[in-house]
């Protein structure tokens, strides 16, 4: 990229040091898709295994998974009008979409936490048979990912309010937006791949 072009481009894209960050961050985002797809593989060899524990088809509760899909959804929408707002040199805009996705991720877990609870209460845990110990690693090492998030963004809507828009800060909001948005395409897999498969199976 020219001289001019950095001058020109997106903030987060105007220094070497940007660009390079976020390059070696499409290359963490690939050893997680690897994480990822080790633990659906695992899932996949797992599936039905529940020895005497209660199946899947019985706990998945239809109206609670799409109220999560439907905030975590959401979230990565309102997450992207968030580096839109950033991009247009808006700091109240970036804020307030972030912290709406902040809320809606909250919401998530929120209901995620609720759900194993239930599981727990009706029998279904890590040690209850391979099956449930395959679903909350994986489920929960999504939801572990989130509660990362969370936590990041926190940090960045902080760091933004004290130093502004800047090279740094633009690269760290498209950063954590790369990584919600990689979690929202995790959890539409899971969405398909588990849920759904579990409620009919």
């Amino acid at each position: 990229m020219s001289s001019e072009e950095l001058k020109t481009g997106p903030l987060e894209y105007r220094t070497q040091e940007g660009q390079m960050t976020i390059m070696g961050f499409w290359i963490f985002l690939a050893a997680e898709i690897v994480l990822f797809s080790t633990l659906f593989a695992t899932y996949a060899v797992l599936f039905g295994r529940t020895a005497d524990a209660t199946p899947p088809a019985e706990l998945f509760e239809p109206g609670i998974v799409l109220i999560m899909t439907f905030l975590l959804l959401t979230s990565s929408f309102t997450c992207g009008l968030a580096i839109h707002e950033m991009r247009r040199g808006s700091v109240k805009g970036l804020r307030i979409w972030m912290i709406i996705t902040l809320l809606l991720g909250l919401g998530f877990l929120g209901f995620e936490i609720y759900e194993f609870v239930h599981y727990a209460h009706e029998g279904a845990t890590l040690q209850s048979s391979a099956y449930w110990s395959a679903f909350f690693t994986l489920a929960g090492t999504h939801g572990l990912h989130v509660t990362l998030g969370i936590g990041w963004v926190i940090l960045l809507l902080i760091q933004v309010t004290q130093r502004g828009l800047t090279p740094r800060t633009s690269r760290k909001f498209f950063v954590i937006g790369l990584y919600w948005h990689f979690l929202d395409v995790v959890w539409i897999f899971i969405f398909t791949s588990v849920y759904l498969i579990g409620m009919v199976v």
